[in-house]
């Protein structure tokens, strides 16, 4: 019995734990976004969770295994958003332009995981600079492929199309705003890809 009743509180304590991982990793995200990474402290942090200081070191050993936390759900996240999007088309434009749109829905719905891999580059945080690389080449390899895919004019440089395109892109959180009169994200995903084709496809 009292095996029993150790193992249930140890179940509690570990969901515990676990749900205040999350609320960390989604403020962090948040902050990094609104506020940059430098100008983000600890101390913000665990002000906005609502928990001590140490309780995030608990979790994270330091403010930039913290950001690297934080990279990894939000290339999972937007990852998944972009792989379920391509699904449904079958030609190579048709799943760049949906690849697109996914891309900037995750972007501009104001979620804090997919900002803050556009707000801090690698070069912010020389430390764990390696890491941030490493997740970003793995999520922008999904479009290096759907690019490598077009029939490209003569002369075309995929990688500087793949470049261009995926600064244009993030770029818009600088201007995007919702509402009416306004144009939505399928819209903005639509214009982006019919200049891009105009001029480069074969």
């Amino acid at each position: 019995m009292e095996g029993r009743l150790a193992q249930a509180k140890a179940v509690v304590r570990h969901r515990k734990d676990d749900a205040t991982r999350q609320r960390i990793l989604a403020v962090a995200a948040q902050c990094f976004a609104d506020q940059g990474y430098a100008a983000t402290s600890i101390r913000d942090i665990a002000r906005n969770v609502g928990v001590t200081v140490g309780a995030i070191y608990v979790h994270f050993p330091s403010k930039d295994r913290l950001l690297v936390a934080v990279y990894e759900l939000g290339v999972h996240r937007i990852s998944e958003a972009v792989d379920a999007a391509l699904q449904a088309p079958a030609d190579t434009w048709g799943r760049l332009e949906a690849a697109v749109c996914a891309h900037l829905e995750a972007l501009l719905n104001n979620a804090g995981f997919a900002r803050v891999i556009v707000r801090v580059t690698p070069a912010d945080v020389a430390d764990v600079a390696a890491d941030l690389r490493r997740l970003r080449h793995g999520y922008e390899e999904r479009f290096r492929a759907l690019i490598d895919a077009l029939a490209l004019a003569p002369g075309t440089n995929p990688t500087l199309v793949r470049l261009m395109l995926l600064g244009a892109l993030n770029h818009t959180q600088t201007w995007f705003k919702r509402g009416a009169g306004k144009a939505d994200v399928a819209a903005i995903a639509r214009q982006f890809i019919a200049a891009l084709r105009e001029g480069i496809a074969r």
